[in-house]
């Protein structure tokens, strides 16, 4: 069941917040809480049911996991010990369903093995509930977790907005909202700031991604079968491409948060004009947001970030990023998008130690510029289907196939449009509410106020976003799925 689908929208949804307040209003508080998590357990088994088995040994598993480490009267051995079974059992989970047949094809090609575990259906959104329940055993074994109790530790993993694509929450971002009585209350102001940031990123998804999804596939279809790319084509595929991801993700986003503050729950900013940014590292702190705070908080720095030199500063730039980039899948494309970044964010690191700080305009805006076109190439890599595929992109790009060749004159009004959208407009955040604190350009600052992002509602909202809806429903001619379900 996907957002933008009918089923979902407009029965799926306005069952279960019927439901969920309804119960409210009766005064069963825990069990309008049950409803929740019953709802999001049927949203997960909508698209296949006997993987719902997967998700609930994980959910009773990881709470189990989590209340050992937190008891206090254990020594540190067992302790750490039982963090690492924990972790170990979420790794080989997610290792069985999502990267066997890799690691096997790595090792018949090195060790002429004929290794083979036959078709692996991967089950939705392993990656975001498994990263988010590593971080919650992390957190429980570092004492910084609460006593949960297991119905609501259940809707943190498995509550539906951002169960399939994130963001990744944190356990102290969502769980304590469950017991404020004003989640459990129907809220006007709730209801029409949901609609209108749901209506909106539907809006970007059925619209913009889908529209110009449509230049960008025939594009990276022809390198996969071999087709030579010519320098327009190649360009044309290429921004294409980074456009549908930008609005695609967007538009989940936008989703996630609506379908959440309906119910009065409150999720973390995931994305903050990421194509706005100046440097690659202003990058990662408006894209996908929370995979950024969790790679940093669970990876980076227990590796020793950049406590022990510049050199290891640097490896574990590189880690990490190759690490966050064999997350998103199990194929070399993703592993060479990941490292690629790294290196970015090296080059960045070494620029901004070794040369002084420019405050013209100009530089700026060859900043941002520099910093787009390495995302662009990273997203060529990141889509193809194979390496040869983004050779043959990238050959194109650069006029080694020639400059012969014109694109339909559709695709570059829609890339146009859809570029400036992205650089000068503002974002759903700053245009729903003048009081929305602006996202600065300190990672620390960014990712702290996606704790504390609050809106300012206007009952204009609620008319704007129902027209929205039926707008953007209109446009829905098939259930086209969100790039990042297949992570």
């Amino acid at each position: 069941m996907l957002f933008n689908s009918y089923t979902f929208i407009f029965a799926f949804l306005p069952v279960a917040l019927i439901g969920f307040f309804a119960i409210n209003r009766w005064g069963y508080a825990r069990l309008a809480i049950g409803w929740l998590v019953a709802a999001s357990l049927f949203f997960y088994g909508w698209w296949n049911p006997p993987y719902l088995l997967l998700l609930l040994f994980s959910i009773v598993f990881n709470y189990a996991v989590g209340r050992f480490l937190s008891r206090d009267r254990l020594n540190d051995g067992p302790r750490k010990w039982g963090l690492i079974g924990g972790i170990a059992v979420n790794l080989a989970l997610i290792g069985y369903f999502k990267y066997a047949n890799f690691f096997a094809s790595i090792a018949n090609d090195l060790l002429g093995t004929t290794l083979d575990f036959g078709a692996i259906v991967l089950p939705l959104a392993i990656s975001f509930f498994t990263f988010q329940q590593i971080a919650y055993l992390v957190d429980a074994y570092r004492g910084e977790t609460q006593e949960y109790s297991f119905l609501k530790y259940s809707l943190f993993v498995s509550f539906f907005p951002q169960l399939i694509a994130g963001p990744i929450v944190h356990h102290g971002d969502v769980i304590p909202q469950f017991s404020q009585g004003k989640i459990l209350k129907f809220n006007s102001d709730d209801m029409a700031i949901g609609l209108t940031i749901f209506s909106i990123g539907l809006f970007k998804k059925v619209v913009f991604a889908d529209t110009i999804a449509t230049f960008a596939n025939p594009v990276f279809d022809a390198a996969a079968n071999g087709a030579q790319i010519g320098f327009a084509q190649g360009w044309v595929g290429a921004l294409a491409y980074t456009l549908q991801l930008y609005f695609d993700f967007s538009g989940y986003s936008d989703m996630a948060i609506g379908a959440a503050r309906l119910f009065g729950i409150r999720l973390p900013l995931n994305f903050n004009s990421p194509y706005k940014s100046v440097s690659i590292a202003d990058f990662w702190r408006r894209w996908h947001m929370t995979l950024s705070r969790f790679l940093r908080d669970y990876l980076y720095i227990p590796l020793g970030g950049n406590r022990k030199g510049e050199r290891r500063r640097y490896i574990n730039l590189m880690v990490t990023m190759l690490l966050g980039g064999l997350w998103h899948g199990a194929g070399w494309t993703f592993v060479l998008w990941g490292g690629l970044h790294g290196f970015y964010l090296v080059v960045h690191r070494w620029w901004e130690k070794n040369t002084p700080p420019v405050e013209a305009g100009w530089y700026r805006v060859s900043a941002q510029l520099v910093t787009f076109l390495a995302i662009v190439v990273g997203w060529v890599v990141f889509r193809a289907i194979d390496l040869a595929s983004a050779t043959a992109i990238l050959r194109g790009m650069v006029g080694l196939n020639g400059f012969s060749g014109m694109s339909s004159q559709d695709a570059v009004v829609w890339i146009a449009a859809l570029l400036g959208i992205a650089f000068f407009a503002p974002n759903t955040q700053e245009w729903i509410s003048d009081s929305l604190p602006e996202l600065e350009d300190a990672a620390e600052t960014a990712l702290a106020k996606t704790r504390r992002w609050q809106w300012t509602p206007d009952p204009h909202w609620a008319l704007f976003g129902a027209t929205a809806l039926v707008v953007a429903a209109s446009f829905i001619s098939q259930e086209n799925e969100f790039i990042y379900f297949q992570f």
